[in-house]
């Protein structure tokens, strides 16, 4: 079958005019079994990462962005901004350069991976940046949205939430039913309500016998849903949920409680950890706030051990070169040799 995106593959759930329909043929990811990673947790459930770093531009955005620009395009607009940690910025930049539309994204100043910075900036948005951090650049972006002809296409704007739900979808498809228990990055608190949505959903079509507990890990110092207050200066390393006041919160909340799952955070020193793991365990190289949703499961199950031959599925939203300095920053140094054979088999020890 010749693949053409989420919408075209779920026309029935994403309605929007066919001639209006922006692809970059997102979606479709793989669905990975972590067993070497399974093993190293000290599980008995049976473990598979989501790998979302596969769509078009490097993360789960495009799955709400190709809806987002689609229905944008729908109605004849003529630009669309929205507020970014990085990922996002790249999404709506690709898909608005894709339907001709201008794009506007503000970001705060210093606080985004080049590797998201360069996909904004090569796509030709206008890109600005703010002396503030992101919850205040969305609140810009929002009440610009309220004066002026801009289409805002953060996850406020709800088709981006219809979009991401695919993802869900999907992962029923290739198991055959949802899984137990589902991890996941927690920024602006978007993904874990469109994950439970497009769960619901599936159960409610009767394709599925069940859903799945959601689980949503933080960053400790970047962690509002877990503190019940709004965070003013939330830092971690994992910048794409270095955010303090989710536009989703009460989404959020509502997938928490509806499908008995938790909220809860994690260090950044358990977030590289679990960056290197699934690394150097499965060759996956998913950017830091994607590695949080291994974290928080090696987390929970020293708490409450998961059962042999259930089912649980990590999501990692982005892929790593989206930030590549921490990489680099985490990693042994590359050695120096000269250009002698000898010196090369002496560090390797042969």
């Amino acid at each position: 079958m010749n693949y053409r995106g989420v919408i075209h593959r779920y026309h029935k759930y994403l309605p929007v005019k066919t001639e209006s329909i922006i692809t970059l043929h997102e979606g479709n990811t793989p669905l990975i079994s972590a067993e070497r990673l399974r093993k190293a947790i000290g599980l008995t459930a049976r473990l598979y990462l989501k790998f979302e770093g596969m769509n078009p531009t490097g993360s789960f955005k495009d799955r709400g962005m190709t809806y987002a620009v689609s229905k944008a395009h729908e109605d004849s607009a003529k630009a669309i901004i929205c507020a970014s940690t990085g990922n996002t910025s790249a999404s709506a930049s690709a898909y608005s350069a894709k339907a001709n539309i201008r794009c506007v994204v503000l970001i705060p100043e210093g606080k985004i991976a080049y590797g998201k910075l360069s996909q904004a900036m090569v796509h030709g948005s206008t890109v600005i940046q703010i002396k503030g951090n992101f919850d205040e650049a969305l609140k810009m972006v929002i009440q610009l949205g309220q004066h002026f002809p801009i289409h805002i296409v953060n996850s406020v704007n709800p088709y981006r939430l219809h979009g991401q739900k695919t993802a869900a979808f999907e992962i029923c498809e290739t198991l055959g039913d949802a899984p137990d228990f589902h991890s996941l990055p927690v920024g602006n608190a978007g993904n874990i309500s469109a994950y439970w949505m497009g769960y619901k959903e599936w159960r409610q079509e009767g394709h599925t016998s069940k859903t799945p507990c959601m689980l949503g890990f933080q960053a400790a110092k970047a962690a509002p849903l877990v503190l019940g207050k709004p965070i003013k200066s939330p830092e971690t390393i994992a910048s794409a949920i270095r955010i303090g006041n989710p536009a989703s919160w009460t989404s959020a909340i509502r997938a928490k409680e509806e499908s008995n799952g938790t909220i809860d955070k994690i260090t950044d020193a358990e977030i590289v950890k679990a960056y290197k793991m699934v690394s150097t365990l499965e060759g996956i190289f998913c950017e830091p706030a994607s590695a949080i949703s291994i974290a928080g499961i090696i987390k929970f199950n020293k708490k409450n051990p998961f059962k042999k031959n259930q089912i649980l599925v990590c999501t990692l939203t982005g892929h790593g070169l989206k930030d590549p300095d921490v990489a680099i920053k985490n990693s042994p140094k590359p050695f120096t040799c000269k250009n002698k054979l000898d010196d090369l088999v002496k560090i390797l020890k042969l």
